[in-house]
């Protein structure tokens, strides 16, 4: 190998490894806050059921404790449970539904993996994840979505803004409940019970199986003890950073 040619293959790694260090550093993961009202404590509680079952721990807990929740909903997760569905639905002053995507893809309109869940990977495929999502939804019954979580919640920013020009908000937090339902039912519950006013909590109803959800329930159950007032995101005004809200 020529010298010559050895630097310029060195120069195109390089730029190679530019690019995608470039690509890695774009990905954001938003917050979301509620705006203070002034009345005391308030929180928003907001479930993914990305795809696979529904937690009836969660879901009996909330109906019965009259706890608001906003849950987003993947078309996989609709298709599969159709009786949690019909019981959100029944409860529409408690429930609200919400756009999690079609099936369950990272909106980055760049190749890669994220958690190790292959993005998008480009600007009409994170359009087509929106798009499925909302018609899912559609198909479901009930007033059309407003909101939008991407599958791992980390965005491109180029995506952000494509998903607003859709017309949908998109739903950070302040509060990672339950480390994606990988986390044990303690710790689960000290990280909710923890939240503070104006806090968005998200935590998953679609793994009955975790030891998470048995913290999920005793985490809501111990704020609300505490007082805490649960309201759905569009019962309240809020806050996201990264150009989701604005």
């Amino acid at each position: 190998m020529t010298g010559l040619l050895r630097k310029s293959l060195c120069a195109l790694a390089l730029s190679v490894a530019l690019v995608s260090a470039g690509h890695a550093a774009t990905l954001v993961e938003p917050t979301l806050h509620l705006k203070p009202r002034g009345d005391g404590g308030r929180v928003a509680l907001t479930l993914d059921a990305c795809g696979g079952k529904t937690d009836t721990r969660i879901l009996s807990a909330l109906v019965e404790n009259r706890i608001p929740a906003t849950i987003f909903v993947t078309g996989i997760w609709l298709k599969r449970n159709a009786a949690a569905v019909e019981i959100m639905r029944a409860h529409p002053d408690l429930f609200e539904l919400e756009n999690h995507g079609g099936r369950h893809i990272p909106a980055v309109d760049t190749p890669r993996k994220i958690y190790g869940i292959s993005a998008a990977g480009s600007p009409d495929a994170v359009q087509a994840e929106v798009e499925s999502g909302a018609a899912a939804l559609a198909s479901a019954g009930g007033p059309p979505p407003k909101w939008f979580r991407g599958a791992t919640a980390e965005y491109s920013p180029s995506a952000i803004a494509m998903i607003r020009k859709l017309g949908f908000k998109i739903a950070g937090f302040s509060v990672n409940g339950d480390g994606g339902s990988l986390l044990g039912a303690r710790e689960t519950a000290r990280r909710i019970a923890a939240a503070k006013d104006g806090d968005v909590i998200i935590a998953h109803i679609n793994q009955p199986t975790h030891a998470a959800g048995e913290g999920v329930v005793q985490g809501l159950l111990a704020l609300k003890q505490k007082g805490m007032t649960f309201v759905r995101l569009d019962d309240a005004e809020d806050v996201g950073n990264d150009g989701t809200t604005d």
